[in-house]
């Protein structure tokens, strides 16, 4: 299966528009959103695409429950942490507010993946057994790149994209 991993918009509906755009031409099933939405319509976004979605909240997204009521009504998923199975592997995501809990993640062979945000900086590597990704910021707002990564779950092959 074909993930495409974002965090960090920060309701740059522009980014998310190109990312989602990434996303349908290369056929990824299932979206996940590492954090840092900010507000519901940003979220609304993500329901014209036609896949599954899974997000967590960041430490900017002060509007959980309307995040929550949008994501929810295109039956996407919302939480603090969020973890689930695509193809025999286990994948946890969490924003990154707290360096310890994704250290903590990481390294308790639990997951074949672990998706975080927060720093805004891309990074793709292995801890032991475990892949860790951060797609940096989709935005571009610290950095000037937009970023994004998509993960082969059969090959277990995580590619960043700049766009």
């Amino acid at each position: 299966m074909l993930l495409g991993i974002i965090a960090d918009t920060h309701d740059n509906l522009g980014a998310i528009d190109a990312a989602l755009e990434i996303f349908r031409d290369q056929g990824v099933e299932l979206v996940i959103h590492a954090g840092d939405l900010i507000s519901p319509f940003a979220a609304a976004k993500f329901s014209d695409y036609r896949s599954s979605f899974k997000a967590v909240f960041g430490n900017n997204d002060g509007e959980r429950r309307g995040l929550s009521k949008v994501v929810q009504g295109f039956e996407g998923e919302i939480n603090d942490f969020v973890e689930f199975e695509v193809g025999g592997r286990k994948i946890a995501v969490y924003h990154g507010t707290l360096a310890g809990v994704e250290r903590s993640l990481v390294e308790s062979g639990r997951y074949s993946v672990v998706v975080c945000g927060h720093s805004h900086s891309p990074e793709v590597k292995y801890v032991g057994e475990t892949q860790l990704i951060n797609p940096g910021e989709a935005c571009g707002y610290l950095t000037g790149k937009k970023t994004l990564v998509l993960l082969d779950t059969l090959r277990m092959v995580a590619e960043t994209l700049e766009f």
